[in-house]
């Protein structure tokens, strides 16, 4: 298997696991009749930020242009950087320390996005290494 294809994979997986945690596997705090609260807004834009990620990942999947490559890792590591800050600054989440956004979601989040930009930045720069030098 290429390493792009691998790329390509590890990046819609953990993508769908940023659209999916707070909202299936990690879940946030319960939201009452006609009030939100903040972690409900965080899930939801997490959603969106994990389906960039993984339509990313299945572009490396489909382009297979070096530079194509570079420039997906690059948008991959920033969306993993927009994901890593939804639930610490951007947004935020419940204000008490012992609700389960702040418990297992917003750690779970902080992992998956850590663990994403520190990948995407070891491909864009072992891409970079590997580049053919130019003939001109």
């Amino acid at each position: 298997m290429k390493r792009a294809t691998i790329t390509g994979i590890v990046a819609v997986v953990l993508g769908m696991l940023i659209a999916l945690g707070p909202r299936v596997l990690f879940k946030i705090c319960a939201h009452r009749e006609g009030a939100f609260p903040l972690c409900y807004w965080t899930a939801q834009a997490e959603i969106g930020v994990g389906l960039l990620i993984a339509a990313l990942g299945l572009c490396m999947l489909v382009f297979t242009d070096p530079k194509t490559h570079l420039g997906l890792g690059i948008g991959i590591f920033f969306a993993g950087f927009i994901a890593l800050f939804l639930p610490h600054s951007l947004i935020g989440g419940c204000a008490a320390e012992d609700m389960a956004c702040r418990q297992v979601a917003f750690p779970a989040l902080t992992v998956e996005s850590i663990a994403l930009m520190a990948y995407s930045a070891v491909v864009v720069a072992y891409g970079e290494i590997k580049k053919p030098k130019d003939s001109t």
